[in-house]
This record gives structure tokens, sequence and C-alpha cells, in this order.
């Protein structure tokens, strides 16, 4: 689609370190769920060796209203420019682009598995699998530390209210250093995490996407487990 101008309209802080923000979508700029898109800051106060562009995931749905994303907020020129420029400020995205997107026979169930930051691509396809009435079977397992570090829970957990073809598994693996009540699992995402609530292993499509530590674990299990390689969809999110 080429690169495109939009102006900055919210930003919020989502989880402990990890901010989201909302750009003013334009007519026509048309995605589908999964995608991705580089933001650029094209006048920044300041720079530095990393640059004035990242790739992100595309968090919101195509049926949102805004164009949404969401990043850990390492100490970076962009990040800090990012948090502390003036609401209106014009950023240039070019996308979307990308192939994380939901495979079309819905006969096979697909799996996400996600670490961290890794959820934004699927809280996209989540909800827009919620608003379609999509016949998928869909199952998120979703790791992370900590609730307080667990970006669009609460998303996630409306979604599968209204949607009875998701299942949400969110796991925590570091409770002990956690000051929030925690009812769900515990524990990094196994083979029997994944055999408690999937009949059968060779069945689903998966996706995973998450850090690279985390992405080639989960590619590992899955392959240990019989799983076809050519099952198996990954993205890895770097420490931008």
């Amino acid at each position: 689609m080429g690169t495109i101008p939009m102006k900055l309209k919210n930003r919020k802080e989502i989880a402990e370190g990890t901010m989201q923000f909302f750009l003013e979508k334009p007519a026509g700029f048309d995605f589908k769920a999964g995608q991705a898109m580089e933001v650029k800051l094209t006048d920044p106060p300041e720079t530095d060796d990393e640059g004035n562009a990242r790739a992100f995931s595309i968090a919101s749905a195509p049926h949102e209203p805004d164009i949404m994303f969401a990043t850990r907020m390492r100490d970076t020129a962009m990040k800090r420019c990012l948090k502390s420029c003036p609401l209106g400020t014009v950023v240039e995205v070019d996308g979307p682009w990308g192939d994380l997107k939901l495979h079309s026979r819905a006969q096979r169930p697909a799996v996400f598995l996600a670490g961290g930051i890794g959820i934004t691509p699927f809280r996209s396809m989540v909800l827009d699998a919620a608003k379609n009435k999509l016949p998928h079977k869909i199952y998120l397992f979703y790791s992370n530390r900590r609730p307080e570090d667990a970006a669009f829970l609460d998303d996630l957990i409306r979604a599968e209210g209204e949607n009875p073809n998701f299942k949400l598994i969110a796991t925590m693996t570091e409770m002990e250093k956690s000051k929030r009540e925690w009812k769900g699992k515990r524990g990094f995402v196994d083979k029997a995490m994944l055999a408690e609530a999937i009949p059968d292993l060779n069945e689903p499509i998966y996706y995973i996407a998450g850090p690279a530590a985390m992405l080639n674990a989960m590619r590992k299990m899955l392959l240990d487990a019989g799983v076809n390689e050519d099952d198996i969809r990954a993205e890895e999110f770097a420490g931008y």
C-alpha cells in the first residue's frame, strides 16, 4: 500500500512497562487480522543507533475505529519520543504486510501460542473471529511472568465470553513476584498443558509469536510431540 501519514490519537499504559498507541485510521486503510506495519517518526527531537522506525503488529482488529499497536517500553530514543510527543503528531506508516493470518480451512482448529508482547497479532485475530462469527475453533495459550505484565488480558477474557469457539488458556510463570491474585494456570506452556485442552495435537494449525527463545522452545515442543512442521507458523518478536 506504500507509506501513509497517520496522526497519533492517544496512548496509554496497558501493562507494566507496556504501552498501546492509537493512530487515526485513514479512509481505505484495510488490513487482515494478524498483519503488521512499520511506524516511522519523521522529525523526532532525538535519535539513536536503533533508528526512527520499527515494525509492529497491528493489535487492533480490522473493524475497530483506530489503528492500534503496543510495545514494551525499552529505553530507546524512538520509544521515548512515542511516549512524550504531542498527540496529533504525524507518523509515517508503511504497510500493511505479513502472512500471519488465520487459515481458511475452518475444519482445522487454530492454536495460538503467545509469549509477552507476542500477543499483539493474536488480539487482532481473536477479536476479528468473534466479530465475524468465524467457525474456527481457536485456542490461545498466553504466557506471561505475572498478571501485571499481561497486556490485553481483559480484552481476551471478554472475547472468550462472546465467542463459544474461542478458548483462552492464560498462564503465569513467576507468580511469586506478583502482588495480584491469580486463579489461572501457572508454569510454562508444555505438551501436557496443550493436551489437556486439545484432544488431538496433530489436528490444529499452530501459530507462535514471541521472543526468539520462546518461539524456539515452542517449535521444539511441537515437533517433539509429533506435529508436522508444515502446520507450524511463527513470527519472532525481538526486543524492538
